[in-house]
C-alpha cells in the first residue's frame, strides 16, 4: 500500500471543474488540454504527453461527434411535399341494380380532412357516407350534382378544381 498524507490535495480543471484524470471524458477536451498547459504543466506532460498518437486521435474523434439539437431525429426527417394537380373528381358508380354512390376523389390535394367532409357529406345529404380509400369518400345515392355545388360552396374549394367525372367504373 502507498501511504498518501491526508488531506489530499487535488487539482481541478479551470474549464470543466473536474479533475485532470476525467478531462478527456468531457465535452470540452480541446479547451481542457490548452488550460492545463498552461496552469498544470505536470499534469499536462503526465496525461497528455504520455498517450500514444494513436489515444490522441481517438480521443479527438470521440469529442468532434456534434451533440443532437433540440428537436430530435425527427427534425431530419422533414420531406417537402410533391406539387400534386389540384384537382376534385365527382363521379358515380352503379352498387346493385338501379342504385347508385356518388364517389369523390382528390379532396387530400386541396388538404382537406378526409373524416370531416365525410362527415359533413353525410349530413347534408341525409345518407350513409364513408372514406373508403386513400383520397376517396364514398357517398350512398346519386347526389352529383348537388355535391359538386356543395364542395365549391361550404368547403370552399374553386369551381375550376371540381370536375364531373361521369360514371366511374371500379
Amino acid at each position: 500500500m502507498t501511504s498518501s498524507d491526508y488531506p489530499l490535495k487535488v487539482d481541478y480543471c479551470g474549464v470543466c471543474s473536474l479533475p485532470p484524470e476525467y478531462c478527456e471524458h468531457g465535452p470540452l477536451f480541446d479547451k481542457c488540454k490548452e488550460w492545463m498547459e498552461e496552469n498544470l504543466p505536470d499534469e499536462y506532460a503526465r496525461l497528455v504527453l504520455n498517450k500514444t498518437q494513436e489515444e490522441l486521435e481517438a480521443m479527438s474523434l470521440n469529442n468532434s461527434k456534434k451533440k443532437q439539437t433540440r428537436g430530435g431525429k425527427a427534425m431530419k426527417n422533414i420531406t417537402k411535399k410533391q406539387e400534386v394537380q389540384k384537382q376534385v373528381i365527382v363521379g358515380r358508380s352503379m352498387r346493385a341494380r338501379k342504385k347508385y354512390v356518388t364517389l369523390v376523389r382528390g379532396l387530400k390535394t386541396c388538404d382537406m380532412n378526409l373524416k370531416k367532409c365525410s362527415k359533413a357529406f353525410g349530413q347534408k345529404f341525409a345518407c350513409g357516407s364513408s372514406v373508403t380509400g386513400d383520397d376517396e369518400i364514398t357517398v350512398q345515392g346519386d347526389v352529383v350534382d348537388d355535391m359538386m355545388d356543395f364542395i365549391v360552396d361550404e368547403l370552399g374549394i374553386d369551381d375550376d378544381l371540381v370536375v364531373d367525372g361521369g360514371d366511374i367504373k371500379d
